[in-house]
């Protein structure tokens, strides 16, 4: 599937994918989440999704399964906090560059698959946030949105983990 089959085949559903998953969250800021997240994947195996007679119906058990997981994981964080993570620590600038930067790699591994995504297009692929929202189906607003979440996490996901050390190449 190309990306023009795509946006006639699948983007249309987005606004049903939406009240679905704000149904199945009660938020309609975690259902957008869930909903770039179910695109993003449905994006990502577009090739395959030629094989499915309805690739409706799967964007919909996606999303199912990504609100069922949502809520699971937020019932868990409820019940056991992380523990923070320690770590050696180097007097070498150099080193602790290269530390610094496998560790927030770590944390950028705990984000959810769309903020990771969108945090490795942004980045790493260099795209610009008008291009990821075209690519995930959803608003540049929305992406930034995301953006800002997932770059506030990764900020308190690392001080959380790491309290005692700055970040050399991330400050404000």
């Amino acid at each position: 599937m190309d990306e023009t089959q795509f946006k006639e085949r699948i983007l249309p559903i987005r606004p049903k994918l939406l009240a679905y998953a704000r149904r199945l969250l009660g938020s309609m800021e975690e259902a957008e989440d869930i909903v770039q997240e179910t695109l993003l994947k449905l994006w990502f195996m577009r090739q395959e999704l030629l094989r499915y007679r309805q690739p409706s119906a799967l964007a919909f058990v996606i999303a199912k399964n990504l609100s069922l997981n949502h809520l699971k994981s937020c019932k868990r964080r409820c019940k056991n906090p992380e523990t923070p993570i320690s770590t050696a620590n180097s007097p070498e600038r150099i080193w602790q560059e290269k530390e610094q930067s496998r560790q927030i790699m770590d944390v950028v591994a705990q984000l959810s698959g769309l903020q990771q995504a969108i945090i490795r297009m942004r980045h790493i692929e260099d795209k610009d946030v008008d291009e990821i929202a075209q690519l995930i189906g959803s608003s540049p607003e929305a992406v930034r949105m995301n953006l800002s979440r997932a770059r506030r996490r990764i900020k308190d996901l690392f001080f959380k983990q790491h309290p005692h050390e700055g970040l050399v190449y991330f400050a404000d």
